[in-house]
């Protein structure tokens, strides 16, 4: 039989986007420490329902630490205390009776609140759109087992493409950089030979969607591999600053004259 907890819950709510937020106290009586945090939050939303009050917008989908959805802040840490999980597989036996727990939105100019916990992390996406993704015709799906990939490189880029997206990297940084982000994306394709032809070119339009969107320098504080809930280590952005320097000295001829135009 599991045991119940009373939680104080101090969460962020914020009409949306363009109005000023503020913390609100609720009460959660009797939960589970069997629960997921996510279950303790729907517990605290159908109390305020009976009340006629407005339930917390948060954001979840799969519960199952796969889609990297459901990113809040908890007591000032992405995705809360354990490392290696995201909010979902964060369960309340974690915490004990009486505790308070504060929970915010990730907070970052590139990801603008959307109601509540609820954030617009539609820049990731951006990103993506701008090269994550090979476009070249590499065959059908038994093709690509004629291009040998050494063991130690295909693990490699599994590591990488590991990475959920969900921003925990961002909402930890002191510049809210998503260079573990796009490292990430651009290392999952750099090591793979069906990823060479666009390599350079990806790298710069990665790079530059991440300018556009308004994240910042990465400057090695280490954080976002901290919190990261899938580990994504802090060598795939150096691998990114590699792929960078590479892409400006040796190929695309139109940033090559942008910068001559400079």
């Amino acid at each position: 039989m599991s045991d119940s907890l009373d939680i104080t819950f101090k969460v962020w709510r914020q009409k949306d986007g363009s109005s000023e937020g503020a913390f609100e106290t609720y009460q959660g009586k009797g939960l589970s420490t069997e629960m997921s945090f996510l279950e303790a939050l729907d517990v605290v939303n159908e109390d305020l329902q009976k009340k006629g009050q407005a339930p917390i917008a948060f954001d979840h989908d799969c519960r199952e630490g796969i889609c990297g959805m459901c990113s809040l802040v908890i007591n000032g840490r992405p995705h809360g205390p354990d490392s290696g999980k995201t909010t979902c597989q964060l369960h309340m036996r974690r915490f004990k009776s009486g505790d308070t727990i504060t929970v915010e939105p990730f907070r970052a100019a590139a990801f603008p609140v959307v109601r509540d916990l609820v954030t617009d992390r539609g820049a990731f996406d951006k990103i993506m759109q701008a090269g994550g993704y090979v476009s070249v015709n590499t065959g059908a799906a038994p093709d690509a087992n004629v291009i040998p990939v050494p063991k130690m490189t295909a693990e490699e880029a599994m590591d990488a493409a590991a990475c959920i997206g969900c921003g925990a990297c961002v909402a930890v940084c002191p510049n809210a950089s998503a260079m573990l982000f796009v490292g990430a994306k651009v290392s999952q394709l750099a090591v793979l030979p069906q990823g060479g032809p666009e390599r350079e070119r990806r790298v710069l339009k990665m790079i530059d969607a991440h300018d556009a969107a308004g994240f910042g320098n990465c400057t090695n504080e280490f954080e976002c591999e901290r919190v990261c809930p899938k580990e994504i280590s802090v060598s795939h952005i150096a691998r990114l600053n590699r792929e960078f320097l590479r892409a400006l000295v040796t190929s695309v001829p139109e940033r090559k004259a942008a910068a001559g135009a400079g």
